[in-house]
């Protein structure tokens, strides 16, 4: 294992990419993507100014595509494990998976700095959706929660648009830029 990656698996860092060029739930594992500036990942399905989505192109396709590129912290399968699920990098359509960050409690606007030049900037988190108990039953039941104070906790991932292009792969370090306070939470986009 050569220092770079050593270094990289200490603190945050990729650990896998995949993309899709179809509207498929689940996104195949690549080697290398490349983020495109203010458009996403290269061939995905979901890359371009305007959303994607098809649920939000039927409301409005004029819409910005603040949903650019998906990215779910590797620490989620483990708790998913614990609760019987298996689910495997890409299953559930993220491009980047990451390891050693809180994506959930990071604030709107944080920037993701991967590699030499690619920066993704933070716009919202994934809203859990019904695709997910077709893959597996019940799987959207546990990547939402009850906080303390009764309000909904949306695990499925965070999602961002495409500030700086650039090749992202699995053990790139990641730095973290937060955005000048005051924070806003992540909520669903």
């Amino acid at each position: 294992m050569s220092d770079h990656v050593a270094r990289a698996r200490s603190g945050p860092h990729v650990v896998s990419v995949s993309s899709s060029a179809t509207h498929s739930f689940a996104k195949t594992g690549a080697q290398r993507i490349t983020l495109l500036a203010g458009l996403g990942v290269e061939g995905d399905a979901h890359c371009g100014v305007t959303v994607k989505h098809r649920s939000r192109v039927a409301q409005d396709p004029t819409q910005p595509n603040l949903r650019q590129v998906h990215l779910i912290h590797h620490e989620l399968f483990a708790e998913l494990a614990a609760k019987g699920f298996t689910v495997a990098a890409g299953e559930l359509g993220e491009n980047i998976l990451t390891a050693g960050i809180d994506l959930l409690d990071l604030p709107v606007d944080t920037e993701l700095y991967f590699g030499a030049s690619a920066i993704v900037r933070l716009t919202g988190l994934r809203n859990p959706c019904r695709q997910l108990d077709a893959f597996q039953a019940g799987l959207m039941n546990a990547l939402l929660e009850r906080t303390a104070d009764g309000a909904i906790r949306r695990k499925a991932g965070v999602m961002g648009v495409v500030i700086e292009g650039g090749t992202v792969c699995a053990g790139n370090t990641i730095d973290i830029k937060l955005p000048v306070a005051p924070h806003r939470p992540l909520e669903r986009v």
